[in-house]
């Protein structure tokens, strides 16, 4: 998958922004966590909340959406099975505490 690319729209016409890729999860965990409401439409909760001790993980960033449901957001510089894994996990963990996981 190529790049994401960003414009700036100026008089109807299009310009290309640079963009700038971060090599650590860490620093675009924060940025996304400070942003999340006008960039997503998130209210921000929580950073590395935890799922307690039954599935023992952590969530990167949790938040709400418009609707008051749980919104997590895992941020991964590499792709593979774990990434659909862990997101199975938390969704395991919804579903059988609801009101206690998230």
């Amino acid at each position: 998958m190529s790049d994401i690319k960003l414009f700036r729209l100026t008089q109807g016409l299009a310009v290309e922004l640079q963009g700038d890729a971060s090599d650590l999860e860490k620093p675009l965990q924060t940025l996304i966590e400070n942003n999340l409401e006008p960039l997503l439409g998130i209210y921000f909760l929580a950073s590395e909340y935890s799922t307690g001790k039954t599935h023992a993980g952590r969530i990167d960033s949790l938040g709400l959406d418009e609707n008051d449901c749980p919104v997590i957001l895992e941020y991964k510089r590499s792709t593979g099975e774990n990434v659909i894994n862990q997101g199975l996990f938390y969704l395991d963990c919804q579903i059988n505490h609801p009101q206690s996981a998230l």
